[in-house]
């Protein structure tokens, strides 16, 4: 999947959704180039939900099981306007980031994060879906140009 390098890019992120997709998450995804998907999707309806609203890229989590869910990626890498950023579930599954990623995405602990080590940016947008705990329900968006990456976490009212 590829990106013009020119002008900006916005991508939608969203994890954890756990079969529930929220109006408030379509509405804060809505206008992406490209939508993400970390994981613990939890049926295939999320992700049919989110294609109405942009192209997706989507990994599996250890929640989905099912012919749908063994077609997805436990982890998987996509150019999006010249950048390479690579999507797994859980991050302590990965020893390092590919070479030459600028992004990491991940979801499974619920807890929304960016942090920006060894030169990459690593994001989890946090759980859309049930509410786990009193962890906010949130998503993240990502603006991609010329000056660089620019995460947003957008913790939704719900």
């Amino acid at each position: 999947m590829t990106g013009g390098t020119r002008g900006s890019c916005r991508i939608g992120v969203i994890s954890d959704t756990h079969g529930l997709v929220r109006p408030q998450a379509l509405a804060a995804l809505r206008g992406s180039d490209l939508i993400i998907h970390a994981g613990d999707v939890g049926a295939p309806e999320v992700l049919e939900r989110l294609r109405g609203l942009a192209p997706v890229a989507a990994v599996r989590g250890n929640v989905d099981r099912g012919a749908w869910a063994d077609a997805l990626p436990e982890e998987r890498t996509v150019e999006v306007g010249g950048a390479r950023i690579h999507v797994i579930h859980d991050l302590k599954a990965m020893a390092a980031a590919p070479e030459g990623c600028r992004l990491v995405i991940s979801g499974h602990s619920h807890k929304p994060s960016i942090q920006r080590r060894d030169g990459v940016l690593y994001l989890n947008p946090g759980s859309a879906g049930p509410r786990r705990f009193t962890l906010p329900v949130a998503v993240a968006t990502v603006r991609l140009s010329s000056r660089g990456l620019r995460p947003r976490l957008v913790e939704l009212t719900v």
